[in-house]
């Protein structure tokens, strides 16, 4: 299992992550939305497993900073996507793929835990 997740270092949410895989000895790639982007075709992939709403961060201080007029221009997929390639911060993170087609976002215990090979 190749598990791959996406995210910016600083992150709080993305340290979690990254040190609950780190500290169970769990391998994993990492990309850094600042340095890498988003890779091409990952948002439309992500979008198709956890819809558009959900991958969008609404709560964070790069969506309220945005101008009013973006925020309102984002009403289907298309639009986030846009939002979200011109500002990956707007993306929750992290973003995990798990391989098999599972992508989750966030950390949660429980559900890395679940994910996880067994040992």
């Amino acid at each position: 299992m190749t598990i791959t997740l996406y995210g910016i270092p600083n992150c709080d949410t993305v340290k979690k992550a990254r040190a609950f895989l780190k500290d169970r000895g769990v391998a994993c790639d990492f990309v850094d939305f600042k340095k890498a982007s988003v890779p091409a075709g990952k948002l439309a992939v992500w979008m198709a497993a956890v819809g558009w709403e959900r991958l969008l961060n609404r709560q964070g201080s790069t969506w309220r900073q945005l101008p009013e007029a973006v925020k309102a221009s984002v009403v289907d997929a298309d639009s986030a996507a846009a939002v979200m390639v011109a500002h990956p911060s707007c993306i929750k993170r992290p973003v995990v793929e798990w391989g098999a087609g599972v992508v989750t976002l966030g950390f949660n215990e429980r559900q890395f835990l679940g994910l996880l090979p067994p040992p």
